[in-house]
């Protein structure tokens, strides 16, 4: 999903690794690039991924994630297979 190393949202250079689709997903967020570089702010700030107003950003990056599957010429039904539900 991304080639810059820097934050997905914001393109700062202080980064951390993130699956997109957390829990019992992780590996399968490896396997299919569904991972992106979040700067600490946000990852786990307040309005970051984690954070407790961070519902937005989350969503948005599962939405990306699962559309970019889907270009790639996955259906949706492949998709909700490995990860349980469809975000779009």
């Amino acid at each position: 999903m991304q080639d810059d190393k820097v934050c997905y949202f914001c393109e700062s250079p202080y980064i951390e690794y993130h699956h997109i689709y957390k829990a019992g997903n992780r590996k399968i967020s490896d396997r299919h690039g569904f991972t992106v570089w979040l700067c600490p702010d946000c990852h786990r700030g307040t309005y970051g991924v984690h954070g407790k107003n961070g519902h937005d950003k989350d969503m948005a990056l599962k939405q990306a994630a699962q559309a970019e599957f889907e270009r790639l010429g996955h259906t949706r039904q492949q998709f909700i297979d490995l990860i349980g539900r469809s975000y779009l």
